[in-house]
């Protein structure tokens, strides 16, 4: 019984040690990613940069594009359809590794402001508080 217990307990914490590592994503915006690529080597971590306008190319389930931080440019080849919000000029954070000196994304954050309520209040219903 003791036995059972112990393999039990080896196994929970056993997960629940893989599971951090998993959530635990290193965060670089595109000059300092550059700048620690060594570092970093093939490590999965999230990039920061914006879409670079004129550089979107999408053929066969990949988009290619660019993101820029504080001048350095980030060439990005991304697995799969980017979100709607996704657009050139726009900043995005990327989920992936360096592949050589492309990034390698198979997920793309898109960050947006909340001046949409702000702009057209009539068309959001904001629900009554619930606080008693």
């Amino acid at each position: 019984m003791i036995i059972a217990g112990l393999v039990v307990l080896a196994a929970l914490g056993f997960l629940v040690v893989k599971g951090l590592g998993n959530a635990t994503l290193y965060f670089r915006t595109a000059d300092e990613a550059v700048a620690q690529k060594h570092q970093l080597g093939d490590r999965r971590f999230r990039i920061e940069g914006n879409v670079v306008a004129g550089t979107v190319r999408e053929a066969a389930g990949t988009t290619a594009f660019n993101i820029e931080s504080k001048g350095v440019v980030v060439p990005v080849s991304h697995q799969g359809d980017p979100p709607e919000l996704f657009k050139p000029g726009i900043p995005v954070v990327l989920e992936g590794h360096f592949q050589g000196d492309t990034f390698d994304s198979d997920r793309i954050l898109v960050k947006h402001s909340e001046d949409y309520i702000a702009k057209h209040p009539s068309r959001v219903t904001i629900p009554p508080s619930t606080v008693p």
